[in-house]
């Protein structure tokens, strides 16, 4: 499974320019987790960095200018950093596989003469095979919807072609277009891997939604289709299922069957059979922490998972004794499978952090100018050995060891 070895964020809002993990230009950094948590206080910037993921998958499915204005971002004055002349700039570094080479994406984004957001500059690079040093070599390669891109699986050699391209409109992201195009797979990785990203609206009141009956395979962001998968993997994974079931029987007492039942006119309720009672609750009587665990288990328990899984704040309705228990879900999923997702959480929750280990942690603080800056726990020598000694990390970050210092 594709992983996000880095991130590098700048000019976008309170993240002024912040780096997480391995860069190609920064070789020596320990590369992201498999599941990776951001903590810290509140208004420090853990939305805005969940939101730099979203704003990235809406720009490739809907380009700049849309993706500006959608989910009441209020379009780029209101995104771009105050005092900010310079474009938002956004570099992912990724790997397809273990033993494949890295590809680094980089998308600047800027104002035109008229103040509309464009594509300012996009780039695919990639070391050639066998090039353990040196620039990776750019094999997409666009300012201002102008430049080459390079076909077949090798760039410069007999064996590939460099074509002259120009976008007829630069407002949407050239991988877009080319990455579905048979003669570009490399760019079509890369596309592809940023198209299947889920990022987690769940609401609970969604969740209690009547969608028409119908299976389907995956979990919409906001999990209005609940019922819809539930019956899904009721006929196709049963056993799979059922050990959901019993997972969330051990957590959440009295739990025992969940299914579902047509209506007569063709829609779907969600029933929880609970030991002590005859009758079944209905999700639209059952509380916000049930169902959101409930949709994290099926999440996570997808047949054909995303690659990506980014979720904010996935606490909030959550009995705080199930926390350090959905961490380790977390990460069982994410390292447990061949093709397991990576999952990115965003959390100010000590209980979860208890679980976390100091290489999964990163720590978001406002400078002194008001913008964001992050570190990872395990750089402190000191957060490290408290944490071999049998320490929590979440009981060192409620007592302020995890802080500035």
């Amino acid at each position: 499974m594709a992983m996000i070895e880095g991130l590098k964020v700048q000019n976008f809002g309170v993240l002024k320019d912040i780096t997480i993990g391995k860069l190609w230009n920064l070789q020596k950094a320990a590369p992201l987790t498999p599941l990776a948590a951001v903590i810290g206080k509140n208004g420090v910037g853990k939305s805005t960095l969940f939101d730099a993921f979203g704003f990235l998958a809406d720009a490739l499915k809907v380009g700049v200018e849309e993706a500006c204005d959608a989910k009441q971002r209020g379009g780029f004055d209101r995104i771009v950093s105050k005092g900010a002349n310079e474009p938002i700039r956004f570099n992912v570094h990724f790997r397809e596989a273990p033993k494949e080479r890295p590809i680094t994406y980089e998308l600047g984004i800027g104002r035109d003469d008229k103040g509309r957001p464009y594509v300012e500059s996009e780039r695919l690079r990639q070391r050639r095979k066998n090039q353990k040093t040196g620039w990776p070599f750019s094999f997409l390669d666009l300012q201002n919807g102008r430049g080459s891109a390079w076909k077949g699986m090798s760039y410069g050699d007999e064996q590939s072609e460099k074509l002259n391209v120009e976008l007829t409109d630069n407002r949407h992201l050239a991988i877009g277009t080319y990455g579905a195009l048979k003669e570009h797979p490399r760019i079509s990785v890369f596309r592809s891997f940023l198209e299947d990203w889920y990022l987690s609206y769940f609401t609970p009141d969604a969740a209690r939604s009547l969608p028409m009956a119908g299976p389907q395979k995956h979990l919409t962001i906001h999990g209005d289709n609940l019922g819809n998968v539930v019956q899904y993997m009721e006929r196709d994974h049963k056993d799979m299922f059922q050990a959901i079931l019993d997972r969330i029987a051990g957590k959440i007492p009295g739990i025992n069957k969940i299914d579902t039942k047509r209506t007569d006119d063709g829609r779907l309720l969600v029933r929880f059979n609970d030991k002590g009672f005859r009758d079944p609750f209905f999700a639209q009587q059952m509380s916000d922490g049930t169902l959101k665990f409930f949709a994290y288990m099926l999440l996570l328990e997808d047949p054909e998972p995303p690659p990506f899984i980014c979720i904010e704040e996935p606490e909030n309705g959550l009995y705080h004794k199930l926390m350090e228990s959905l961490a380790q879900e977390f990460r069982a999923h994410a390292t447990g499978k061949k093709n397991a997702p990576q999952i990115f959480v965003t959390t100010h929750q000590p209980y979860f952090v208890d679980a976390l280990s100091p290489d999964e942690t990163w720590i978001l603080e406002k400078g002194p100018d008001g913008f964001a800056k992050i570190k990872r726990a395990s750089d402190d020598p000191i957060v490290r050995s408290m944490v071999a000694e049998g320490l929590p990390l979440g009981s060192l970050w409620y007592s302020d060891y995890l802080d500035a210092r």
